[in-house]
């Protein structure tokens, strides 16, 4: 489930966010809804959707906009001119995906571009998955377990995860996070992904 699939009072006020910065970061490039449609691999349609704040979009799609924009993940929930220092208080992060089995992916840290670093606090309900396209080329990831057991699946292998454990792999390469156990399981995860808007996300999509 898409981080706005449920169009709460919190949810719709993000995407109205996220659409709000994405139109000014269009403006300001003076790029056309077809052009940045055209860039990022998404239909106008979408596009139009996602800065209404009327859209559901992955965060593979997210990504894939910030990408033709030239800006992060972290710049697309933030204020168009972030403080130098930005404290995020606990509870207070983005969270840009939900499940019905109480999993939540939480955006609480991140820098500006062109090499951007973001911070996640990721939850997988039982049986949850969240499966990710491949990033942009060179995009690392480090995680550290919290609690419950969790499946990492980088393409063709698969690495399971206990509590205290921590993986380092490459994100430019479909992968996906698992949860089969029958508790919650709780990870941070830091994404470092170098030279945003020098090159195009991968086309094959996996949300």
């Amino acid at each position: 489930m898409h981080y706005a699939a449920l169009m709460d009072g919190t949810t719709a006020a993000l995407a109205a966010a996220i659409g709000g910065r994405i139109r000014h970061e269009r403006q300001v490039r003076a790029l056309t809804l077809d052009q940045l449609a055209e860039a990022a691999g998404v239909s106008r349609r979408m596009l139009i959707n996602v800065e209404q704040g009327a859209a559901n979009p992955s965060i593979g799609t997210l990504l894939r906009i910030g990408d033709a924009l030239g800006v992060g993940l972290p710049a697309l929930v933030e204020s168009p001119q972030p403080k130098a220092t930005r404290v995020t208080r606990n509870g207070d992060g983005a969270v840009l995906w939900s499940s019905s089995n109480g999993g939540r992916g939480v955006l609480v840290a991140g820098t500006g571009s062109l090499d951007v670093v973001e911070l996640w606090d990721w939850t997988l309900g039982p049986g949850d998955a969240h499966e990710s396209e491949a990033h942009s080329t060179g995009t690392k990831e480090l995680l550290q377990v919290h609690s419950g057991q969790l499946t990492v699946q980088i393409e063709d292998q698969c690495v399971t995860l206990e509590i205290g454990d921590a993986l380092s792999f490459s994100g430019d390469r479909p992968h996906a996070f698992r949860n089969s156990g029958a508790g919650p399981t709780c990870f941070s995860l830091a994404v470092f992904e170098p030279g945003v808007g020098q090159g195009a996300h991968a086309e094959s999509v996996h949300e």
